[in-house]
């Protein structure tokens, strides 16, 4: 019972929390850690000790799982550079000074133990930077980096902690650590690709939609657990496993398997994330009792872990800006990704929060080592500091040095293109496979539903979302009032027993599958509202004499910002000027160079200088054409 309402009032909170979180405009990873610090120092809480087996078996594997299967591989191999000098390298460099500082500051802990303590503090959280990044809009390459070190980093610091473990039990040398290596990062990798293509197989196969998504369910364990099973990294397996699953997703048969795995593992993402951050909190009282008599004194204790907290916080930027510059001295590491600008390692070595793994690792450390609860609570003050520093001074930070996230309304010109070369496909498809007896009027009727969800895209572009809604979102509104109707009806129906339950239970499912085919739209339209925009966007069709009076051009054969080129940032897409055929880059690129081209010559229309787009923007007007 007592399980029971513990699992009750961890979910209640975490929901309580997310949603005031939101409503506030509050960091919610940050708002549970600190109810869970409250939550610890009630009388009428009883003291909660993590379990660590919990939360590297239990939790950790469906979160990284969850994680890699929305992470984009392409992203991941483009950025595998940074993600690698991070995820391993950082972490190794983390390991080595934050352990050289705890035996300095502690000579009375062996050297093996201090180590171990530098593994654990090492790689931030899977969770919380991301979370956070996509929550203060940082740029997507930031975004893309920071998920993909969060993925790897923690693989790579258990492996260290294994060996320091090793260590402080006997004598373990530099060739049986660097094997360790190898077979946990060859293992895993071997593992997870394993994993994926069985699995793979097994769902292309599995038609009902509640096996199939079981099958996803288990994945994680199904990864994990044979990988630990010959000493590699079960993290590594469930990364892999996760990252070749995410990408095969969208081309396997059965949408509505597709659709149930992804509610499924929402659910359960949301769960497990937030959940993590409130029993982080609630571990305070427990550790800081424990090292109340220890003989090291309370005030060199304390002292110490401030230490360490400020040495985890240093030792970021001092590894990131040389990973980031020192490569590309490479000549040709600079012309393949030319150096962004000194912002971006900034805000990466200040997004460097830890989280619940740092404080599950600690505890695994032997119960009969020394000083072991001065280590445990170096963990939890670490966990903490860079929570509270880092996560609520992050956002300003990235408002502070000006960079640019990810621009909605770029985004909305490229969902539309991307829809309207999609209708082209589906059309030609249909022109090659229709014949003379087909009905004119299923052939008809085919044409306006495909263009239809095309025009749709393009409909977003076409109004500041202060004004009236868009036809489709208007449509999904008023079909939504219907659909609601027609449910009141059948329930009614239903209280008359008229009918079997069997037919009832499918005209109902049927409703629900229209229903939530038209909440895409009547979310988007909320996030808009929410996002405070009012900027306008374009009107679909519309004309201004700017786009009359300036036609399409030619795209040269290799189009070029100048302005990165000059700067050494990397462009995301290309515009080009109408009026001087001026290059420039979009405004999701650093140095948002086509804007600054309006803004300094008054130039009007620009186009895209993407392969196989034609479309035309003018600045003045705020129009498409």
């Amino acid at each position: 019972m007592d399980i029971a309402l513990g699992l009750l009032v961890i979910v209640a909170v975490v929901c309580a929390g997310s949603a005031l979180g939101r409503k506030l405009n509050i960091p919610v990873p940050l708002l549970l850690v600190l109810a869970g610090v409250a939550g610890s120092f009630l009388p009428l809480i009883p003291p909660v000790e993590l379990n660590p087996e919990l939360v590297l078996v239990g939790l950790l594997p469906p979160l990284l799982y969850a994680a890699a299967f929305r992470t984009s591989l392409f992203d991941f191999k483009t950025n595998q550079r940074s993600i690698g000098l991070l995820s391993v390298g950082y972490v190794i460099f983390g390991t080595l000074g934050v352990g050289m500082v705890v035996w300095w500051l502690f000579p009375e802990i062996p050297l093996a133990a201090a180590f171990a303590l530098g593994a654990v503090v090492a790689p931030p959280d899977a969770v919380a930077a991301t979370a956070i990044a996509r929550k203060v809009g940082m740029p997507r390459r930031i975004v893309n980096i920071l998920e993909g070190e969060s993925l790897v980093n923690d693989a790579t610091a258990l492996v260290c902690l294994r060996a320091a473990v090793a260590a402080i039990a006997g004598s373990v040398s530099a060739l049986d650590v660097a094997g360790g290596f190898v077979v946990a990062a060859g293992g895993g990798l071997a593992v997870g690709l394993a994993v994926a293509y069985i699995l793979t197989e097994i769902r292309k196969r599995i038609s009902n939609v509640a096996i199939n998504t079981s099958t996803s369910l288990m994945a994680p364990f199904v990864a994990y657990l044979p990988a630990e099973a010959i000493h590699a990294s079960g993290v590594l397996a469930v990364v892999v496993t996760g990252l070749v699953m995410g990408t095969k997703a969208p081309s396997m048969p059965n949408g509505a398997a597709r659709q149930s795995a992804r509610s499924n593992w929402d659910t359960i993402q949301f769960l497990l994330e937030n959940a993590v951050f409130l029993l982080i909190g609630l571990q305070v009282r427990t550790i800081i009792e424990s090292v109340q008599d220890d003989s090291l004194g309370a005030g060199r204790v304390w002292l110490g872990c401030a230490v360490i907290l400020l040495t985890v916080l240093v030792l970021r930027p001092v590894w990131v800006f040389p990973a980031t510059y020192v490569p590309r001295l490479i000549p040709s590491v600079q012309r393949a990704d030319p150096a962004p600008p000194w912002q971006f390692p900034a805000i990466v070595s200040w997004a460097g929060m830890r989280g619940v793994v740092t404080l599950a690792a600690v505890l695994t450390l032997p119960d009969d080592l020394e000083h072991r609860n001065v280590l445990v609570l170096a963990a939890m003050v670490v966990v903490g500091g860079t929570l509270v520093l880092q996560g609520f001074t992050l956002p300003a930070l990235v408002r502070a040095l000006g960079m640019p996230g990810p621009d909605r309304r770029e985004d909305a010109l490229n969902q539309a293109s991307l829809m309207q070369l999609a209708t082209a496909a589906g059309m030609e498809r249909l022109e090659q496979l229709r014949r003379e007896s087909d009905p004119p009027e299923v052939m008809d009727m085919l044409r306006r539903r495909t263009q239809e969800r095309g025009l749709a895209a393009w409909e977003r572009l076409g109004r500041p979302t202060a004004e009236a809604t868009t036809p489709s979102q208007r449509y999904a509104q008023l079909r939504m009032a219907m659909l609601e109707a027609e449910r009141e009806k059948v329930l009614e129906l239903r209280r008359g027993g008229d009918f079997a339950h069997e037919v009832l239970s499918e005209a109902l499912e049927r409703l629900d599958v229209e229903e939530s085919m038209l909440d895409a739209s009547l979310n988007e339209l909320d996030s808009a509202a929410e996002g405070g925009g009012g900027e306008g966007l374009s009107q679909p069709g519309g004309v201004c004499d700017h786009l009359t009076a300036a036609m399409p051009a030619p795209v040269p054969d290799s189009p070029a910002c100048a302005g990165c080129e000059r700067e050494g940032t990397s462009p995301v897409h290309l515009r080009m000027c109408l009026a001087c055929g001026t290059i420039g880059c979009c405004d999701s690129s650093a140095g948002r160079h086509a804007s600054r081209h309006f803004k300094e010559t008054g130039h009007p229309v620009m186009r895209s200088a993407e392969p196989g787009e034609d479309w035309r923007w003018c600045y003045v007007d705020e129009l498409l054409g």
